[in-house]
C-alpha cells in the first residue's frame, strides 16, 4: 500500500514527507495554478524534498505531449512520472514514453475499458476518478474494485492509483478492494490520523497517569 498526497504546497508535502507514510506526490494543472508557482520550480522543489515519485501532467496535441514528456523525464530523471489523460492521443503518447522506460500515469479514468486500453498502452499506473465518479451517480469504489478484479485475472501489472479521494473512509476501502496506491489531499491525510475513541482513550490515560504521578496530600 501507497499513500501519495495530491496537492502542489511543497511546504505542506515537507512536512508530512518527513514522518515516512508519503511515498510519491501527484500534480495537475489546477495544482500548479493554485500554487501561483512555475510548475518546474514546484517540481525541483518537491524532488529536493526527497520524493521519488512525481506525476507531472502534459497537455496539448501528441507532438507536444511527447516532446515535454520526454523533456521532464530528461530533467527530472526517474523521479518523473509523465500524467497524461485518457484520450485517444493521451494513449498513443503513453504508448511511445513507455517504449523509452518512462512511466506514465494516465488519469481521468471513469470506466473499466479505459482502465484496459490505458494498460494495454504501458501505462505504469492508471488513475481513476473515485469522487468524480460519485458525482454522477456511480459507484467509484466499485470502478476500482472492478478495474483491480479484471487485471489480476489477467496478470496486468499496471497498478491502480485511485484519485479524487475526498474521504477517510474511502481511502480504507480503496486498499481494501486493491488499489495499490491512493493519492489524496493533505486534509484528507492528516484525518487518516483521528478516531473519537482514540481521542477519549487518551484522555483517559491522561488523567490517570496525572492522579498517579500527583503529589500526596496530607
Amino acid at each position: 500500500m501507497k499513500i501519495f498526497l495530491d496537492t502542489a504546497d511543497t511546504s505542506v508535502i515537507k512536512k508530512h514527507f518527513a514522518t515516512g507514510l508519503i511515498d510519491g506526490v501527484t500534480t495537475n494543472p489546477t495544482l500548479i495554478k493554485k500554487s501561483g508557482r512555475d510548475p518546474e520550480d514546484v517540481y525541483q522543489e518537491i524532488a529536493d524534498i526527497g520524493v521519488k515519485d512525481i506525476s507531472m501532467e502534459v497537455v496539448g496535441g501528441f507532438q507536444e505531449m511527447v516532446k515535454e514528456g520526454k523533456r521532464l523525464y530528461d530533467k527530472f530523471g526517474d523521479v518523473c512520472t509523465v500524467k497524461v489523460p485518457c484520450t485517444s492521443e493521451g494513449l498513443f503518447v503513453c504508448h511511445e514514453l513507455s517504449k523509452l522506460n518512462v512511466r506514465v500515469n494516465v488519469t481521468l479514468i471513469f470506466s473499466q475499458t479505459q482502465a484496459i486500453l490505458s494498460s494495454k498502452a504501458g501505462a505504469k499506473y492508471v488513475s481513476p476518478f473515485v469522487g468524480r465518479v460519485d458525482d454522477n451517480s456511480f459507484g467509484g469504489i466499485c470502478l476500482v474494485k472492478d478495474i483491480v478484479k479484471v487485471f489480476k485475472e489477467h496478470f496486468v501489472t499496471t497498478e491502480v492509483l485511485a484519485a479524487s479521494v475526498r474521504n477517510v473512509r474511502d481511502v480504507g476501502r480503496l486498499f481494501e478492494h486493491g488499489a495499490e496506491i491512493v493519492t489524496m489531499p493533505p486534509a484528507v491525510f492528516e484525518k487518516m490520523y483521528n478516531h473519537i475513541l482514540t481521542d477519549k482513550g487518551l484522555e483517559l490515560f491522561q488523567a490517570d497517569w496525572e492522579s498517579v504521578h500527583s503529589p500526596l496530600t496530607s
